[in-house]
């Protein structure tokens, strides 16, 4: 989901599921873990629920950006063919990730954005480690066979 809107609504629909289930808790896996689960499962029912629809906002807030600090030094490297390449990547980059089916797509968010070990994965996903770790390497591959054409690199090349 890219909407703030929408995440903030099944955040809050996943805590008040979580809190109406704590009772239910057995303690048997982490509680993080436990928690995880559940939004992970009222994000897929929202998105089950929408059909899977296309995003309709892709606004973004440029007024944190022009309060940057450091602002004078992120012009420095910025050149106009290295936006370009750099928005070019981005956008191979999410449209790769969001044509992953769902086990891929979920295995390596948790991984690369939420930062969770595989064995977190594997509870969170409620699979063994070994599907855990091809998952994540199917899906890296994916993606990179997207970008060697853009980067102009054979597939030989590790990353």
């Amino acid at each position: 989901m890219r909407d703030a809107a929408e995440v903030e609504d099944v955040t809050q629909e996943a805590f008040i599921k979580a809190y109406r289930a704590l009772p239910a808790f057995r303690g048997e896996s982490a509680f993080y873990t436990w928690l995880y689960r559940i939004g992970i499962n009222t994000a897929k029912n929202y998105l089950l629920a929408l059909k899977r629809r296309a995003p309709t906002s892709t606004s973004s807030n440029t007024e944190d950006a022009e309060d940057f600090e450091d602002a004078d030094l992120l012009h420095e490297v910025s050149t106009p063919e290295n936006e370009l390449m750099s928005k070019q990547v981005v956008n191979v980059v999410n449209s790769s990730l969001q044509e992953l089916p769902d086990d891929l797509r979920t295995a390596l968010t948790l991984r690369e954005i939420e930062g969770l070990s595989y064995e977190e994965i594997a509870s969170v996903m409620n699979c063994p480690i070994g599907t855990v770790r091809s998952r994540i390497f199917r899906a890296r591959e994916a993606i990179s066979a997207n970008l060697r054409p853009l980067l102009g690199t054979n597939k030989d090349h590790r990353w």
